[in-house]
């Protein structure tokens, strides 16, 4: 029976890791994610404080009320200001992902090394959890710059930011950070392994 090479061991053990740990994050989420929306809070009313009068923030749910006033349908004309429900964890997937690997790893220091991972993935998370927010603004205001007060680049920026924290960053980040951290187990066994896989790899049929 052939023996399993270390870049197969590691990866049916990272896939095993990452779906138990996303199961045990999906019940806690809601407060491991909660920096993630004190952080957003704080970007919010420092890069939109003309949309942005309050922010309620409770575990799992940023409320944000905005200054942002559209027309209510069947109210004669009248107009409301709209309220924006995000999850915090939303876009905080990446940290199963992020231990799991190191978990796989199988290296030293690990309890240490996933809290600082903890710690540095949080600024990401909140980028998209912001951005996030501050699409559903936009699409609330049906991107009307004048209703917004903005200029065209700006719209661009907010259109492309959340395109980058929802669609890149959350997954791309926490794997980019697990090869920094653990990079000397990447180039001994990872990178070793798949080399020594290529001459058998070219030579089979």
């Amino acid at each position: 029976m052939r023996r399993l090479s270390p870049l197969t061991i590691f990866m049916l053990s990272a896939f095993g890791w990452i779906v138990a740990l996303t199961t045990v994050w999906s019940q806690v989420s809601a407060w491991t994610s909660y920096p993630v929306g004190v952080l957003s809070h704080m970007a919010l009313e420092q890069s939109a404080p003309m949309w942005v009068r309050q922010v309620h923030l409770s575990p799992g749910t940023m409320e944000v009320d905005t200054a942002i006033s559209v027309p209510v349908p069947d109210a004669g004309g009248r107009r409301g200001e709209i309220t924006i429900d995000v999850s915090t964890a939303r876009y905080a997937y990446g940290l199963p992902i992020f231990i799991a690997l190191l978990l796989a790893a199988r290296g030293r220091g690990r309890l240490g090394r996933a809290a600082a991972g903890y710690v540095l993935l949080l600024p990401v998370q909140a980028f998209s959890l912001t951005m996030s927010a501050l699409m559903q603004m936009v699409l609330a205001a049906q991107a009307d710059i004048r209703l917004l007060r903005v200029s065209q680049w700006q719209m661009e920026a907010i259109v492309y930011g959340y395109q980058l924290g929802s669609l890149v960053l959350p997954t791309l980040v926490p794997i980019l950070l697990w090869l920094w951290m653990d990079r000397q187990f990447v180039n001994d066994v990872l990178i070793r392994s798949w080399r020594d896989s290529l001459p058998s790899a070219a030579s089979s049929p």
